[in-house]
């Protein structure tokens, strides 16, 4: 009985947590436009996250959640409802936040190189604030 009341109260904190971090509408449209630019960083393919959400705890380990991972095992099967949209969200979330950290630290680099043409007089400061212009327009999503 104890056991069962557990089971009860486990699951129900599962379901209203909803595992994995989903992405908002507007970071789910940056993802697109990541997409469509081609320059997502994909660490984790979306499709095998869902897929291994189908296994015992599978698709919550595949997006580094361990804890939830061996939650989802223990509850399996009916973590199937639950632990492959978990697998999917995740791994958009890992791709997103990725993506967004290889843009930023690329977007320093130009911008640094282009700090260091403007001190040493390869640039004067009209077409530095063209360039950079460009740099923040290209690295717009």
């Amino acid at each position: 009985m104890m056991l069962k009341k557990l089971l009860i109260a486990v699951l129900g904190v599962v379901l209203l947590s909803g595992c994995a971090t989903r992405l908002n509408s507007l970071q789910e449209r940056e993802y697109a436009a990541f997409e469509n630019a081609n320059v997502l960083v994909e660490e984790k393919n979306p499709t095998t996250g869902m897929i291994l959400g189908l296994l015992p705890g599978g698709g919550s380990f595949y997006v580094r959640e361990p804890a939830l991972g061996v939650i989802n095992l223990l509850l399996w099967p009916a973590s199937i409802l639950w632990d492959p949209i978990s697998g999917l969200n995740g791994s958009k979330s890992i791709n997103y936040d990725l993506t967004k950290y290889s843009l930023k630290k690329e977007k320093s680099k130009e911008i640094a190189l282009l700090d260091q043409k403007l001190s040493s007089g390869e640039l004067d400061t009209k077409s530095y604030a063209l360039e950079k212009s460009k740099i923040n327009q290209k690295f717009d999503f």
